[in-house]
């Protein structure tokens, strides 16, 4: 029995050169280390802790672990006409956003799946992943290659996802229990005092370019103009935010956008989320402890972000200016591998620090297509395209991304009011 209509119909040939993995791993190797990092972030959690979906945005654990499972049933082994699913009827369930693969489990309501349980999920994801690998051993195909690629790509960003939204539901335990072990303890020391770097200005081109992975909406290169201007050399820490609460930042509507300013006063934001009332100790995935006045202030919204910028005389760097200063930088820094899952004191150091990992850094650009940008062909052309409306850049990768995953031209995107995101600021002038 198949499963409506095959994604050989749907996956359009010739997919674009930049979907071209290009590393001295084999993809097989590359296919069964992501899929196993998935499940091994799923360790120590149990069956109810998977179930969890604690707010519409967020999605339980075991929907991650079947959906990225689903990915790779429809679009790489779907590409085969004789293939049939081992689950047909569970697309409907693990379903995204594909509308054009067929109807979808409405996203609020994924934590209402008690079936299939997690030991079916996660034969799912055995079976799928034998064939995958079967397929990949008999097969040097450069496109299908690329479209396994793509897969754990996108495998990556629910593993970030994966984590945020089990720290969002952990945090809603009165208990609020941990995910990991205690973080090791605080040691001694200061951050590198904030001052500004100018960046280059004039025409400069940014957008992927080269070989390697990149999404669609990281193209085409193209020219774009910077004007004169600074970028901090660090991330706002924890104890300059807390300067902004004690001044009255949450209160003074001078400082907030309009929708940001609502949204205050809706949701009643006091600080960032985690932080507990006392604005001494805040909910991270090692449980509850002190904060860290050193550390990046995290889990901010764009909202949060601009307000604190205006406050403090600067303004959030566009997405161009972001780019340009981080090309050619190597990408290190407190990332997945780290194990941290929180993000950490800027290191002492000359130039541009933290530009890779801790937070995602916010831009004050609005996330739209980049001159001739064209999605991909087919259903996979709904991965980034159709989100370009109402939602702003952010940069740089954080403690929970892949240090494979993430690049200079990566471009995330939430919405405005988004929170539970490792999501912080860097601050920019003009100049």
């Amino acid at each position: 029995m198949r499963r409506g209509p095959a994604a050989a119909d749907l996956v359009e040939p010739h997919l674009p050169a930049t979907l071209a993995a290009t590393s001295s791993e084999t993809i097989g190797a590359k296919f069964r280390r992501v899929r196993q990092r998935t499940v091994d972030l799923c360790a120590g959690l149990s069956a109810e802790d998977l179930q969890l979906q604690s707010m519409p945005e967020a999605s339980p654990g075991k929907w991650h672990l079947a959906h990225t499972t689903w990915f790779f049933d429809q679009f790489v082994l779907g590409r085969d006409a004789e293939w049939t699913s081992p689950q047909p009827a569970w697309s409907f369930l693990f379903n995204s956003y594909y509308q054009s693969v067929g109807p979808m489990h409405a996203r609020g309501r994924r934590g209402l799946l008690s079936r299939p349980s997690l030991a079916e999920v996660l034969a799912f994801r055995a079976c799928i992943d034998d064939a995958v690998g079967e397929l990949l051993a008999r097969n040097d195909d450069g496109e299908l290659h690329a479209v396994v690629d793509l897969g754990l790509q996108h495998e990556q960003q629910h593993q970030e996802l994966l984590l945020t939204d089990i720290k969002h539901a952990l945090w809603c335990n009165p208990l609020q229990p941990a995910y990991r072990e205690p973080l090791p303890a605080q040691v001694a020391g200061t951050v590198p005092p904030l001052h500004f770097l100018p960046g280059p200005e004039g025409v400069l081109e940014i957008g992927h370019r080269g070989a390697g992975f990149a999404f669609d909406n990281e193209t085409p290169r193209h020219r774009s103009l910077l004007q004169p201007h600074v970028l901090a050399n660090r991330l706002v820490t924890n104890a300059e935010y807390l300067d902004f609460i004690h001044d009255g930042g949450y209160r003074e509507p001078r400082l907030w956008l309009s929708d940001g300013w609502d949204t205050v006063q809706r949701e009643g934001w006091k600080h960032p989320l985690y932080w507990h009332d006392d604005l001494a100790s805040e909910f991270t995935l090692a449980g509850v402890r002190a904060i860290d006045p050193r550390e990046p202030a995290c889990h901010l919204s764009y909202y949060e972000a601009e307000a604190f910028a205006r406050w403090a005389d600067a303004r959030l760097p566009t997405e161009a200016e972001w780019e340009i200063a981080a090309t050619g930088m190597p990408v290190a820094g407190n990332l997945q591998e780290v194990r941290r899952f929180q993000p950490q004191a800027a290191p002492v150091g000359e130039g541009l620090q933290q530009l890779f990992g801790d937070v995602w850094e916010w831009t004050a650009s609005p996330y739209v297509s980049y001159p001739g940008y064209h999605p991909l062909p087919g259903a996979l052309g709904e991965y980034n395209g159709k989100f370009m409306c109402g939602q702003w850049v952010l940069r740089g990768g954080s403690c929970a991304t892949p240090a494979d995953h993430i690049r200079a031209s990566y471009r995330n995107f939430f919405p405005p009011q988004a929170r539970w995101q490792f999501a912080g600021l860097r601050l920019g002038q003009d100049r």
